[in-house]
């Protein structure tokens, strides 16, 4: 079948998953056109057939959303957003997709519903639009609107492939949830105890990195300041994906912002995780809580003194507990992964799409 398949280009993880699915739907002989733009043109153009767009953007500053410098931002690109839209429409009249599936990406997922086609939502975004969930009573708005923002992201999907590190009851027979999707790279890797602890950030975040610098026993590898160099306890590193991967397999432990996919990844790894939530970002805050009730990691609420050094010190209870996740590292790095949720795809998609088409034929769900 011909597919497009639409990227968020935010972060790195819709990219990852992305090319992951991407491997298997070609291996099954589908057709696929990616569509992107950001991080996620990026990775996916230089391996598979990709249309770069413009697309939204989240503008952060030390680890807090700004929503002056989110909305600036993107009401300057509106002109952007809306030339993308009109030559994804001749995307679409040259390519003829027969499905669509959305990695958070808005403006094909809304094409597709215009013109009729079938729409995969496959994402983890869609865990807390359809999925029953826990989350604490202080953050009851931010999870309402993080849901609405949901709702006026992507349209009803036909289907919703979700993935969850913490399951919980569908609240429709159109979801489906499954493991974190493991980058083929990460399968691959060997953990080892190297002696530091690994620090990503998507941007800069000086009060952690301050912080940091009160710990002079512990070596920190600093990704997320885009240069080279050895300060006091840390060394700070370009990123490059083989140098982080390396850095990653080799840690003791993860101290970062609160990002599904490296959350996922450090699980995998057994490798004990203390998240900073980005601030206004309901997502992340969840990640940090499910982490916590796992008994992973810890919810960094503030990043100072007290928190980190209690983080340290919980570090053996971190990794027994971790020791005993079902989807964590085993000794064989070559075992084969994300079959489930590619298993999915595959009924979904034989037989010219057919369980999609009564999908979407069926009536309305909530």
């Amino acid at each position: 079948m011909r597919i497009i398949y639409a990227v968020s280009g935010e972060g790195s993880g819709h990219s990852s998953r992305a090319k992951e699915m991407a491997t298997h739907l070609l291996g099954a002989g589908h057709e696929i056109l990616f569509v992107s733009y950001d991080r996620g043109y990026a990775v996916l153009h230089t391996q598979f057939p990709c249309r770069r767009i413009d697309g939204l953007r989240i503008i952060s500053v030390d680890n807090k959303v700004s929503m002056l410098r989110t909305l600036i931002y993107n009401l300057r690109m509106l002109p952007a957003y809306y030339r993308s839209l009109q030559a994804l429409r001749r995307v679409f009249d040259e390519f003829q997709p027969e499905v669509v599936i959305s990695d958070f990406e808005p403006m094909c997922a809304r094409l597709a519903t215009a013109r009729g086609l079938p729409l995969i939502s496959l994402d983890n975004q869609h865990r807390m639009r359809f999925m029953d969930y826990d989350s604490p009573a202080r953050l009851r708005r931010d999870r309402w609107v993080t849901e609405q923002v949901i709702r006026a992201m992507v349209p009803k999907p036909n289907v919703a492939l979700a993935t969850t590190f913490l399951q919980g009851p569908v609240k429709n027979s159109h979801t489906f949830l499954f493991p974190p999707i493991l980058r083929s790279e990460v399968g691959r890797l060997r953990p080892s105890s190297q002696g530091y602890h690994l620090v990503y950030v998507t941007s800069e975040y000086d009060t952690l990195i301050d912080t940091l610098r009160e710990f002079p026993e512990q070596r920190f590898v600093v990704y997320g300041y885009n240069r080279n160099e050895s300060r006091d306890n840390q060394q700070f590193k370009e990123f490059s994906t083989a140098g982080f991967l390396d850095d990653l397999a080799g840690c003791e432990s993860v101290i970062a912002t609160a990002g599904f996919t490296l959350m996922s990844e450090a699980m995998f790894l057994q490798k004990p995780y203390l998240a900073f939530p980005m601030g206004g970002q309901f997502e992340q805050q969840l990640n940090a809580h499910c982490l916590e009730q796992l008994r992973f990691g810890l919810y960094g609420k503030r990043a100072d003194r007290g928190t980190v050094q209690h983080f340290f010190e919980e570090l053996p209870q971190y990794r027994e507990a971790l020791s005993h996740y079902p989807d964590g590292y085993t000794n064989n790095p070559d075992a084969p992964r994300n079959l489930q949720i590619c298993n999915k795809l595959d009924d979904l998609l034989t037989n010219d799409g057919a369980l999609l088409r009564h999908f979407q034929e069926a009536k309305q769900y909530a």
